[in-house]
């Protein structure tokens, strides 16, 4: 155990807190990703903002500082201060006043990271990592903390997301990005500071989609896109009053078609024999209802302490997939009725006419239109407690007992919404990254480019200037950004556009502090998402380690392909990142060279020290060469700290156009 892990420990006795007192005026809010158990931007200046009445005084206190900091509500509501933050330490409390008062315990000062991309950074220990139980099992880290954007796709740039900051727990890591933990778990390691970890995330979804529209149409790819989602803005309003209409009749028509309805699954006694258990939360594929979509009724009975009768009371739930309506005692309590809030923790309050001493009677009624349905989300989301006093949480976790109330095929198609969905241009950008900017950073992790593949050219300029726009959104032009090069995997390419898009991230590394993790011998041809999510998540913190500091003395990449040089009928290849040596991990078997015909053959390859022979006795006068050029090629050539080497051709003429 670290030495602040153990200073840590002990001095954790303070819970989260937060305390609304309010008062005349509307209330100052801060964005979902301020919130108790977050982690701040070691020595800094970070913006914290949030809202407000124009003209409202806002003060902020902290620990750290000397005296508050002040702020005047802008006219169009917003407040913001500039904090500077002490060297890295806690735990802290940080309060915002105006009208009322939050305070947010247990904020620790270290190093945040944003963690972003496609499936490969959003996958989870939940769905299958090398050694997966066992990192879960010692995942006891009480200072990384770690905030996860739920999914949104938006027509225009949003000022909040859904998330909740959580200590990591082998209960809150399960559903984080597996990468993103290892990486953080790596720093903490070595650093010996408290790290914040910021998941922004989402499998299946191309880059154009994270960057945004002002960034787009300078590039002029995408503007048919973009222009297509300027009409889906400007018909916004009219799609919602639409949908709104047709949900609400939709659901009149499911409460017919559902046997629950009408109060009768919501209090009255149980039947024994129709109502299986299972435990909450997790799908309930996993018990008992494999591979049902519709309507199922979750049940809970719960003996509440007389103290409680006649109290108004707070209850909480992880995420519900897809939909639910919430009952206590049968009276409805709370729902969420409307299709992409999967992901979003529930919060409802339970009037005190409600509540009642001993025996009282919890449902939920759940609605999935597809893929996993019930519960989600950690053990410590569900939980019952008197408004104003968590301390006295129960928990809702364990077993619930449920029971069919009709299929999907059942009933009718539900209404259709907006056409906009996350393979758009801009829209993970507007509902996923503008939300958390300018939220302090160190800087951000990467893993994408699968869904990209068939378009290499344009990556080729896409990707940098998504860099480039995040650190323009950030207002630092610089911050550090590290990412994966996608793995081998077999794509079915027969146009060479898997290794070109390889090589298109390989010379994003001209862009300024960044660095790429290379993953040509730890890929699985028959998985788009490898297994060794730990050596990803070391490769990108040893980037870090050695670039933003200062800390790693050894090589923090394989071999970089860097020039070439003629010799007769052979050329001679010079690499960054040797290490203290080039090192064949097999026979050099995957290189291949060419003439002024652009025909390229299989090729001879050896070691000579740093640099790399290639020649081949049917080329006579070679003019390029490249390396591991298919979509499902490994690694053969490695530095002397056992790194591999990147992809590459040493052409910009050679290499595949779209």
């Amino acid at each position: 155990m670290s030495r602040f892990h153990r200073v840590f420990a002990a001095c954790l006795t303070v819970t989260a807190l937060l305390v609304l007192t309010a008062t005349a005026g509307a209330e100052v809010r801060l964005p979902a990703v301020f919130g108790s158990h977050m982690v701040l931007q070691q020595q800094d200046t970070v913006p914290v903002w949030g809202w407000a009445d124009p003209g409202e005084k806002v003060q902020v206190k902290a620990d750290w500082l000397d005296q508050p900091m002040e702020a005047t509500t802008a006219p169009d509501g917003i407040w913001r201060v500039a904090v500077r933050t002490p060297v890295a330490g806690g735990p802290y409390s940080l309060t915002v006043s105006g009208t009322n008062v939050i305070r947010l315990e247990d904020v620790l000062i270290g190093e945040v990271w944003v963690c972003s991309g496609q499936s490969n950074m959003e996958w989870s220990f939940a769905h299958g990592v090398f050694n997966g139980d066992a990192e879960v099992a010692a995942a006891n880290w009480p200072f990384i903390r770690l905030f996860k954007v739920t999914h949104a796709v938006k027509p225009e740039s949003q000022t909040d997301c859904v998330g909740t900051w959580e200590v990591c727990t082998p209960e809150t890591v399960k559903g984080f990005s597996a990468v993103g933990y290892l990486f953080g778990r790596e720093l903490a390691r070595a650093l010996d500071v408290p790290v914040g970890l910021v998941q922004s995330s989402w499998g299946g979804t191309p880059a154009e989609a994270w960057t945004s529209e002002a960034s787009l149409r300078s590039l002029g790819d995408f503007d048919d896109g973009l222009d297509a989602l300027k009409a889906e803005r400007e018909q916004a309003g009219a799609l919602a009053e639409r949908q709104v209409r047709e949900a609400e009749q939709w659901w009149k028509t499911a409460e017919g078609l559902d046997p629950g309805c009408e109060g009768k699954w919501a209090s009255a006694p149980l039947e024994e024999g129709e109502w299986g258990t299972m435990p909450a939360p997790s799908p309930w594929e996993e018990h008992g209802l494999p591979g049902f979509d519709g309507i199922v009724w979750l049940r809970r009975e719960l003996d509440l302490p007389a103290a409680w009768a006649g109290r108004e009371l707070v209850l909480e739930f992880g995420p519900i997939d897809d939909m639910d309506e919430t009952f206590v005692n049968g009276t409805r309590v709370g729902a969420v009725q409307e299709m992409g809030r999967w992901q979003e923790a529930r919060r409802y309050s339970v009037p005190a006419s409600a509540v009642k001493a001993g025996k009282n009677t919890l449902a939920v009624r759940v609605l999935d239109t597809g893929g996993a349905g019930g519960f989600m989300g950690n053990a410590n989301q569900f939980r019952l407690y008197p408004a104003g006093d968590e301390a006295a949480a129960i928990s809702l976790a364990g077993e619930w007992r449920h029971r069919v109330g009709v299929a999907l095929d059942k009933l009718p198609k539900y209404p259709a919404g907006s056409a906009i969905d996350p393979h758009w241009p801009s829209v993970l950008y507007n509902g996923m990254i503008a939300p958390i900017v300018p939220f302090g950073i160190r800087g951000a992790i990467w893993y994408q480019g699968e869904s990209n593949a068939s378009r290499p050219t344009q990556y080729a300029r896409l990707f940098p200037a998504m860099i480039r726009d995040w650190r323009t959104a950030w207002n630092r032009p610089d911050f550090p950004f590290y990412f994966v090069q996608i793995a081998p995997y077999n794509y079915n390419d027969a146009k060479g556009n898997v290794p070109a898009l390889r090589d298109a991230q390989r010379r994003t590394l001209d862009v300024p502090n960044t660095g790429m993790a290379v993953t040509l011998d730890i890929g699985d041809v028959g998985n788009i998402h490898p297994a060794n999510k730990q050596e990803v998540g070391r490769r990108l913190a040893l980037w870090a380690l050695a670039k933003t500091y200062d800390r790693n003395p050894g090589p923090c990449s394989g071999p970089l392909y860097r020039s070439m040089a003629v010799e007769g009928n052979r050329v001679r290849l010079s690499f960054d990142h040797a290490g203290q040596g080039l090192v064949a991990g097999a026979p050099l078997d995957n290189f291949e060279i060419c003439g002024a015909d652009g025909r390229h053959v299989a090729a001879q390859a050896e070691i000579d020290g740093k640099t790399l022979l290639v020649w081949s006795k049917v080329v006579p006068a070679p003019v390029a060469v490249r390396y591991a050029w298919k979509d499902t090629a490994g690694a053969t050539l490695f530095n002397s700290a056992g790194l591999p080497a990147s992809s590459f051709c040493t052409g910009e003429e050679f290499a595949p156009k779209e």
